[in-house]
């Protein structure tokens, strides 16, 4: 198959059917059992180093400022100091550019996979991109090669990331509808059947699998109705590939072992180099896409890793933590009388949930090598 290859997912050699997983399942629901996702990926000629789990496996750096955002805005100077002290900590450089310089070349074509879900309540902060521009044009960046994208066009214009961030950069939903299929590769594919649906394949963004050389994640720090959690791994996953609302279907969700599979997918996963968590909010119930304040903490934290899973594993304990304390029911639930068909319902009433959710998925990532989900072997540093 000249430069492309067809790989079967299994747990033998290639490794990508990750099932199980799930130490914390309660309640008498028999959850179905994933289907085989086939995937078709571009090998790489010498895998990347700096590809995911990256240069600092299981290592995460969680900054905290309480300044960093008051009455809902977020303070660009005080993130500009976070993001400054959590790449030197990361790295261990003693400069910002040294830390950033491990990571970017002048020559890259950098994209910046944002998370517009759910704006304008909580989405990818614009202050945080904007710095992150602003230490790419630090290393000499041209602003032309820096493409700041999302899966939905739609997404981002609500944002109104077009205006709020530095002019020259290139903004790029990478589709202007849901049928829209013009900004995929349609020779790199994850292609399963969950419900019997009649397109069983999901495409890879052509930006990533053809223009850019590095890709910068900046996910947020929110829960999610099928997944358990967005975070680095959905974020990069679900928002690179096309067709993914077909793997969960009230109640049942196969984003575990989907999003593992699909991050593991190259070239996705040798330009992934770094994952910096938006966490000045946190949406403990309702999201992706909730707009209810009651459901929505101002936490003014960022997380910083090349480490996805390690990530996620921590933004995972701190969401359960919430819920804990909030009274709500562990994203692990598996109490069929949880479960709604009414969104309304569940954007309104945190014991509700419209799926069994699936944050095993963190855990199947880590098995296909993208990272450590094991909490003791986490090297957590903490900046207040």
């Amino acid at each position: 198959m000249d430069r492309r290859t067809f790989v079967k997912s299994s747990l033998g050699a290639a490794g990508l059917l990750v099932t199980g997983l799930d130490p914390f399942a309660r309640g008498d629901i028999s959850l179905p059992q994933p289907p085989r996702v086939q995937v078709r990926s571009r090998p790489q000629e010498k895998a990347s180093p700096l590809g995911m789990p990256g240069l600092f496996p299981g290592r995460v750096v969680e900054v905290h400022d309480p300044e960093a955002v008051i009455g809902n805005r977020v303070s660009q100077p005080v993130v500009r100091n976070m993001l400054e002290q959590g790449m030197k900590e990361l790295t261990g450089e003693r400069t910002v550019a040294d830390a950033w310089a491990k990571f970017i070349e002048p020559a890259d074509i950098v994209g910046i996979k944002i998370n517009p879900s759910g704006a304008p309540a909580c989405c990818s902060s614009p202050e945080i991109v904007r710095e992150i521009i602003a230490a790419l044009q630090l290393l000499r960046v041209p602003a032309s090669n820096i493409i700041v994208y999302d899966r939905y066009a739609y997404e981002i214009d609500v944002g109104s990331y077009q205006v709020l961030l530095p002019p020259g950069v290139q903004i790029l939903g990478i589709q202007d509808g849901f049928s829209d299929v013009s900004g995929y590769d349609p020779n790199i594919f994850c292609e399963a059947s969950f419900f019997g649906e009649w397109e069983t394949r999901s495409y890879m963004a052509s930006v990533v699998a053809n223009k850019v050389t590095k890709i910068i994640n900046v996910p947020t720090l929110k829960d999610h109705s099928a997944s358990g959690v967005t975070g680095c791994l959905k974020n990069l996953g679900y928002g690179t590939f096309n067709n993914v609302a077909r793997s969960h279907r009230s109640p049942f969700s196969f984003t575990n072992p989907l999003i593992g599979i699909m991050c593991s997918v190259e070239p996705l996963r040798s330009k992934a180099v770094l994952h910096i968590m938006d966490g000045m909010r946190q949406v403990w119930h309702g999201g992706p896409l909730t707009q209810a304040q009651d459901f929505i903490l101002q936490t003014g934290t960022l997380y910083l890793g090349t480490d996805p899973v390690a990530i996620d594993t921590i933004e995972l304990e701190t969401i359960e933590k919430t819920r804990r304390e909030k009274g709500a029911p562990s994203v692990w639930e598996r109490n069929p009388e949880s479960i709604t068909q009414n969104s309304h319902e569940f954007y309104h009433n945190a014991q509700k949930n419209l799926f069994y959710r699936q944050p095993a998925h963190i855990a199947a990532a880590g098995t296909l090598g993208l990272g450590i989900s094991d909490l003791k072997q986490i090297d957590h540093r903490r900046i207040a």
